[in-house]
């Protein structure tokens, strides 16, 4: 018996009108990227393990997919390692590469190795696919595209006055009715590790705290207890979690909580800047708010951190990014400042579907299709497409003279504008019929009028 078809959790496949829908998404956020001034770039698929691990926590080190090494390379496999009980350092010789995890990390890469082709400040932008083994839920994919842009070769913090445009001008061209941007400092959260004494704790702070939405105040004072974070400490943190409204007012309360941290001042002084220069500027559709308490758990963010959530739809973050001033340093590049963002193009396609906001001529990709009474009517009709198809008009004919029933049915499930009749009369007269599909509207017209409206 043959085997059924499947594939794996977490992955999908894409209909036609899921596919127009997609590149519906991503060409907004391409024109936007290219208004803003960014380059496109790709990368590959994969890249060495030893590229990926140890740059996004134990958690996101936890959720690459490692590549199987194959042939020989299998032999060198270290047994030592996994009688010993080294569980990482075995999965480490059976495996040279990984999927990637994220764009960031291999875009990092790409810049130190091709930094003598690049101008910078270099702003680019990317979509491609990544990939993570998490645990597939609404919203939440094992394969995804992603679509970011980054500037590295500068700390100015105008870019990320810019980012802000950017997620306002791509998600209200997106009609997206009601969103917002959350907005805090890495440096920030370090001053509150600074403050509680527990500096040699932040990770394990802003890893716990990063999950405030999903497991709850409780939950996440839990976490920082199970991390051996002092009670004191955890008590001066509390109060943070329901820090909320005006956001001069919390900037203000936050400036006072950290009145004996340089750094934490300083991520104050930096998201006092940004939320100036957006005033300037306005937004379309966002709202700009200061939430201490997200801070997106990757290590390499040292300055201003994004989400940004559509509202009511129940989902996570659309869309994140953040300032990582020496990621490039990772891979012997130091002092190279950088910021970016990313699109979840998944997570923004479900938000499209949920409150039914694509346009709804979205895939009506056909223009023309003829209608196939037999090879005479093909003869005469071939001209015309090769003609519309010159001009950039999309035009087939049915491939066969099978029932007009037939024949009208594909024209209504590949959502043709409107089928071409050429019948004996059109034969005979040099014409041809146009019926447009949606008001059932028809009219006959001398073939070089039809010519000159749509060949032009």
């Amino acid at each position: 018996m043959a085997q059924k078809p499947s594939i794996p959790k977490g992955t999908r496949d894409f209909l036609p009108f899921q596919v127009n829908r997609r590149n519906y998404i991503y060409d907004t956020i391409r024109t936007v990227f290219k208004k803003y001034g960014f380059a496109p770039i790709e990368t590959p698929s994969f890249e060495l393990s030893s590229t990926l691990m140890g740059k996004y926590g134990e958690e996101g080190d936890r959720l690459i997919f490692r590549i199987l090494n194959s042939g020989d390379k299998v032999k060198k496999a270290d047994l030592s390692a996994l009688e010993q009980g080294n569980l990482p350092r075995f999965a480490n010789s059976l495996s040279e590469k990984a999927l990637r995890y994220d764009l960031t990390v291999p875009f990092a890469r790409f810049v130190v190795q091709h930094q003598n082709d690049l101008t910078f400040p270099f702003k680019r932008y990317q979509i491609q696919p990544v990939w993570r083994a998490d645990r597939p839920q609404k919203g939440r994919y094992q394969e995804f595209y992603q679509c970011d842009a980054d500037v590295v070769g500068s700390d100015s913090l105008l870019f990320e006055v810019d980012f802000i445009q950017i997620f306002d001008e791509v998600l209200s061209a997106l009609k997206v009715p009601d969103f917002t941007i959350q907005i805090n400092n890495r440096k920030i959260l370090s001053g509150i590790a600074e403050v509680t004494g527990e500096e040699d704790k932040i990770i394990d702070i802003t890893v716990a705290i990063d999950k405030l939405d999903k497991i709850g105040e409780e939950g996440v004072i839990k976490e920082l207890t199970e991390k051996e974070v002092s009670q004191q400490a955890i008590d001066m943190i509390r109060p943070l979690f329901n820090l909320n409204g005006d956001t001069q007012k919390m900037l203000a309360f936050m400036q006072e909580f950290l009145a004996e941290s340089e750094v934490g001042k300083k991520g104050i002084e930096e998201l006092e800047y940004v939320f100036a220069k957006t005033e300037l500027l306005g937004l379309q559709n966002a709202k700009l708010e200061f939430d201490v308490t997200l801070a997106r758990g990757l290590n390499y963010y040292t300055g201003a951190i994004f989400e940004v959530k559509a509202n009511g739809v129940k989902m996570g973050s659309i869309c994140g990014g953040g300032r990582y001033d020496d990621l490039t340093g990772l891979f012997g590049m130091k002092g190279l400042s950088g910021v970016g963002i990313s699109f979840g193009a998944d997570r923004i396609y479900d938000v499209l579907t949920e409150l039914e906001l694509f346009p709804t001529d979205i895939n009506q990709t056909l223009r023309f299709l003829f209608i196939n009474f037999g090879e005479q009517e093909v003869e005469y009709a071939l001209p015309i497409l090769r003609d519309l198809r010159n001009n950039g008009v999309t035009a087939e004919i049915y491939p066969s003279n099978a029932k007009l029933k037939k024949q009208f049915k594909y024209a209504d499930d590949r959502n043709a504008e409107y089928t071409v009749i050429i019948g004996e009369s059109e034969l005979e007269n040099k014409e041809i019929t146009v019926k447009e599909m949606k008001s059932g509207e028809q009219e006959t017209m001398a073939l070089e009028s039809f010519i000159a409206k749509h060949c032009k």
